[in-house]
């Protein structure tokens, strides 16, 4: 693995002082404190009053998927461990831990956990497993806010062993069809479809609120079903169109799920802002090495009208205006809050989660990771400030590595977002948010460098993971397997 040569390692600078001058010569903007504080100094460790619940700090765990589920959409004993590793790591809100499909055709791989009558018992272990592991660590529940998050994988459902991509489009993609195999004469999902879904993601927020769950994720994100559908100009009728129309399926499944159960608040993972799909340099692609992420631009014509939040006439921008009259109709439908995060990690995984290493399936970067780091930053500032009665999570603070608290404490105490989130970090250090709180110093050698063993990984079948770091997949059969992957073998 080498380590691109334009781009300088986080863990080569020293100090705060002097990644934020590397950012300022990179036109990135970031802002940093000097110091890390620990509670109760720090804004980090700030109360918080959402929707009901009282958070005692501002640090989220995001949900990711694990690929390690059974294959009747079951936790096996991998996402029991993962589970109580992140009611381990002191953050108060815990985003749902990962994807949970409302039935079995929106499962994005076979061993996808499912929201069904026949795995409540398995989904009710999870949660417990998770607040025993808390309460064990930290003597109480209080300021512990617990959601599960549900998903239709949509384009990118592969439910069942061996049988690869069983896509359901919201609407034919002229970049994305060819890329993964979708046949032209594939016809979208109905409109009587979808509102059978929305009766399945009701059934599913009735399980959640029955396990005792605090909320529900109504996923839009990452290029998934309630993603996609946002972006749905190409198609007709009542779900597609204009904005108003893009919307409407949100619109009427937040008002389902209010309706039959309205004990349980309701949050939204929302893609804030989107790119056109990226492929690797053809120019500088060779054998051993895929070259830097390029926009793949050659189905396109301009303005450019399959994305959401994204700049027609220049879709390597980002363009809030819909994004922020989503948000404010979420509020004013009563969403108690919005997790903030963008693109996909299947077609443009650089502007979804920064990072050094591209996984299997990707492509090297085409920026500074800290750019990526710094547009969410800001794309989140710019929701904030429109939205300011919107309670957020911010995103993309993973790559910051040892300076992810000095930005956390800087967007936290100037407001320009309520919570911070850790998806991959928490894989190979799930306490870094007790020991910030704590004042104990990061334990550099769980730090994630960003090599994105966890997304080769379920690319290629195994589950997710941190291979290079945590010595439970490390010294894994799995991880035989992954390295000999790696070495093409």
């Amino acid at each position: 693995m080498t380590t691109p040569k334009t781009f300088s390692k986080i863990s080569s600078f020293k100090s705060a002082g002097d990644l934020r001058a590397y950012a300022d010569e990179l036109g990135c903007a970031l802002d940093f404190e000097d110091e890390i504080l620990s509670a109760p100094d720090s804004p980090l460790a700030g109360s918080f009053e959402a929707g009901g619940f009282h958070f005692r700090n501002r640090f989220c765990i995001h949900p990711m998927e694990g690929w390690d589920g059974t294959l009747d959409g079951n936790p096996s004993p991998n996402t029991l461990r993962r589970w109580q590793r992140f009611g381990q790591s002191g953050a108060s809100l815990i985003w749902g831990c990962e994807a949970v499909a409302v039935r079995h055709d929106g499962r994005a791989n076979p061993n996808q956990l499912a929201a069904t009558e026949s795995t409540k018992r398995g989904l009710e272990q999870l949660r417990t497993s998770l607040l025993n592991a808390h309460k064990e660590r930290y003597g109480t529940l209080d300021g512990l806010v617990v959601g599960l998050q549900l998903t239709h994988s949509g384009r990118f459902s592969r439910p069942d062993e061996g049988k690869g991509l069983q896509s359901q489009i919201a609407y034919h993609h002229p970049v994305l069809d060819p890329r993964f195999g979708c046949d032209p004469n594939q016809e979208p999902v109905s409109d009587l479809w979808l509102e059978e879904l929305i009766g399945d993601f009701v059934r599913a927020a009735r399980i959640t609120a029955d396990l005792g769950f605090d909320f529900v994720d109504l996923k839009a994100c990452h290029g998934y079903l309630g993603h996609e559908l946002l972006s749905a100009r190409r198609r007709p009728g009542p779900y597609g169109g204009d904005f108003e129309s893009r919307i409407q399926f949100h619109r009427l499944l937040i008002e389902a799920v209010q309706r039959d159960v309205p004990e349980v608040q309701i949050g939204v993972r929302l893609s804030v802002f989107d790119f056109v799909p990226y492929k690797p340099d053809p120019e500088t692609t060779t054998d051993k090495k895929k070259g830097a992420g390029v926009p793949d631009m050659e189905n396109v014509q301009l303005p450019y009208d399959c994305g959401f939040g994204t700049l027609g006439n220049n879709p390597i921008q980002y363009d809030l205006e819909e994004p922020i009259r989503f948000v404010r109709l979420l509020k004013d439908m009563g969403v108690f809050m919005v997790n903030l995060t963008a693109g996909s990690p299947y077609y443009n995984p650089h502007i979804q989660r920064p990072a050094l290493f591209p996984p299997s399936d990707g492509y090297a970067p085409p920026e500074d990771p800290l750019c990526g780091v710094s547009r969410q930053i800001q794309a989140a500032r710019e929701v904030k400030a429109a939205v300011p009665d919107m309670p957020t999570v911010g995103t993309a603070y993973t790559y910051l590595q040892e300076f992810l608290p000095h930005v956390a404490q800087s967007e936290v105490r100037n407001g320009h977002v309520d919570f911070v989130g850790m998806g991959r970090m928490v894989l190979s250090y799930p306490t870094l948010p007790d020991d910030v709180l704590n004042g104990r110093p990061l334990q550099s050698r769980s730090i994630c460098r960003t090599f994105s063993d966890c997304t080769t990984a379920p690319r290629n079948h195994l589950p997710s993971g941190c291979y290079p770091l945590d010595e439970f997949y490390k010294r894994s059969g799995e991880g035989d397997r992954l390295r000999s992957i790696k070495r093409g073998e």
